[in-house]
């Protein structure tokens, strides 16, 4: 069964999700925005190793942490090749990582079958990981609102194309986004005004 353990970090409060199935001994990080010895110590409290880092997209607040927690557990990092395209002002300098992943890729890790979903428009390799029931939409879709457009490689267009895509999914998900509180996508699909 999946399990989810969330940490809002730094001075925009960015969430990072440490996630994993019950028999596992291993959890998934996504998006440790900062302070990765506090991330890495509540893995431990959690008796929890970190078997990957999963990067909804590459700005600062969502990656400052990720170096810190591959040079200590030695884990894969995974990001969409897009973000590489990124001015460094956006993402703190060069970006940590890996892998790559996109539209379609899935991944097993930490007992969990994770599927990949494209979704730019807050950057250009915005992307939204499902994991069962839940959705990981980093700053793509929040509660009643969606990521900005205006900073480099957003786009307004795309972005309702990617919430035109969540919305189209079938069934429900829990939605865990990467600033505020977790939602419904049954619920934004009725009450967002970005939804379509």
């Amino acid at each position: 069964m999946l399990q989810i353990h969330f940490l809002p970090l730094g001075a925009y409060q960015t969430n990072c999700y440490l996630v994993w199935d019950d028999a596992s001994s291993q959890c998934i990080v996504i998006d440790p925005g900062y302070t990765p010895e506090k991330v890495l110590a509540e893995a431990e409290k959690l008796g929890k190793s970190v078997a990957a880092v999963l990067l909804t997209h590459g700005h600062f607040d969502h990656v400052g942490g990720v170096k810190g927690i591959a040079d200590k557990t030695g884990c894969p990092v995974y990001l969409h090749e897009k973000e590489l395209s990124l001015p460094e002002e956006m993402t703190a300098g060069p970006l940590c990582y890996t892998h790559t992943y996109g539209q379609g890729d899935t991944l097993s890790l930490a007992g969990l079958t994770i599927e990949v979903l494209h979704t730019p428009g807050h950057t250009p390799g915005s992307v939204c990981l499902q994991a069962e029931d839940s959705l990981f939409t980093g700053d793509t879709l929040f509660m009643d609102s969606c990521g900005r457009t205006d900073f480099p490689g957003g786009s307004m267009a795309e972005m309702f194309r990617s919430l035109q895509r969540l919305a189209a999914l079938e069934g429900d998900f829990a939605v865990y986004p990467g600033h505020g509180p977790a939602t419904k996508l049954s619920q934004e699909r009725q009450y967002n005004p970005y939804m379509p």
